[in-house]
């Protein structure tokens, strides 16, 4: 009898024993599912500010624009500061957790995407690297033609070949970097010669005069019918420029076309007497065409902030951003909305020379 009521006493215990073995159990099982759900890497990409770079100043010990062939003037004071924005995630080889998604979140000077929206599925970082390499060189070259042109400084403009897509009407026939020099007999002036001739011909083979290596060649391409109902050489075009001097940028690790429209800036204060800035400092983006065209980019909140944190007191901002400015300058950051090249010249000279600031459009 005294056995049986020992074990019966012991049974509660037992029982509460397990209990707690459970307990803690599911709360060990709870804090590692947690700590997974905030390193679990999570489909988001982190916009962020980045540094404020000085393009008529030096860059790890160099001048960022230098000239050859040419009479030269370097600034002694001001800055024309580049402005750029971090990207973090989204990448396979590149990912933020969950914790880092949300502090980015409750930060104001963060902006958070789906990855989707930047980035295409499966995309590495050395592809996207790469595509920003070739948008920087290729936004140096039009910032070059654009303050060449703003200074009546001839240059030499051609057509090239970018790309050409497997069942293009041009593969096999033309090749990358092939210079179109006339079509049908006429010069290759810009695109809509090309599709003049095209439209003309209605689908018959059109002959070509290209340059490729330096030397001549005479093709014979038939278009084929696009998805718009136009005759097309299934080729994608860029502009390609022979100047008279070398103009030379050099700047490690930075990407994208954005810097365009400043570049173009620091090029004409290099070529011309004196200091466009006065002094003052600026910042800025924009890309740039070889007409002198201002576009819109992206980040550009960000880039106000890190344009701000690195001394600049005025901002040149694009139009087509105005948007994306209004509710997001920082204290102390006058913003000028620009257009075009010349305007962002006249408007950086104006305040150089000491003149009225508040006289130039901003972003309402």
């Amino acid at each position: 009898m005294s056995q049986e009521i020992v074990k019966m006493a012991a049974q509660p215990g037992a029982s509460r024993d397990r209990r707690v073995t459970t307990m803690m159990v599911s709360g060990i099982v709870a804090v590692v599912l947690a700590v997974a759900a905030i390193t679990l890497p999570v489909p988001y990409v982190i916009e962020s500010p980045g540094p404020a770079i000085n393009t008529i100043g030096e860059f790890n010990g160099h001048p960022i624009i230098t000239v050859t062939g040419h009479d030269s003037f370097p600034s002694t004071s001001g800055s024309l500061d580049l402005t750029t924005v971090h990207m973090t995630g989204g990448l396979p080889d590149s990912q933020i957790n969950f914790f880092e998604a949300v502090k980015s979140w409750l930060t104001p000077s963060h902006t958070l995407y789906p990855a989707e929206m930047i980035y295409a599925p499966g995309v590495s970082q050395e592809a996207v690297n790469s595509e920003n390499s070739a948008a920087m060189t290729g936004s140096q070259e039009n910032a070059t033609a654009a303050a060449f042109k703003a200074l009546g400084i001839d240059y030499e403009t051609n057509l090239s070949v970018a790309s050409i897509p497997e069942d293009g009407a041009s593969a096999g026939i033309l090749k990358p970097d092939d210079v179109l020099l006339t079509i049908g007999g006429k010069t290759v002036t810009d695109l809509s010669v090309i599709q003049s001739v095209l439209a003309e011909g209605k689908g018959a083979a059109v002959e070509l005069k290209i340059r490729r290596a330096g030397a001549e060649k005479t093709l014979s391409v038939t278009p084929k019918l696009g998805s718009e109902g136009k005759y097309l050489l299934g080729i994608s075009l860029q502009n390609t420029f022979k100047f008279p001097f070398d103009v030379k940028i050099s700047l490690e690790n930075i990407g994208g076309p954005s810097a365009g429209m400043i570049f173009a800036l620091g090029i004409m204060d290099t070529l011309t007497e004196g200091d466009l800035t006065g002094g003052k400092l600026f910042a800025g983006t924009g890309t740039i065409d070889p007409e002198g065209n201002v576009g819109a980019i992206g980040g550009i909140a960000q880039k106000m902030v890190g344009a701000r944190s690195n001394g600049a007191d005025y901002f040149l901002a694009p139009g087509a951003n105005c948007g994306d400015v209004v509710d997001h300058i920082p204290k102390g950051l006058q913003v000028v909305k620009v257009d075009t090249l010349s305007e962002a010249y006249e408007a950086v000279s104006l305040i150089g020379e000491g003149g009225d600031a508040s006289t130039l459009a901003t972003c309402k």
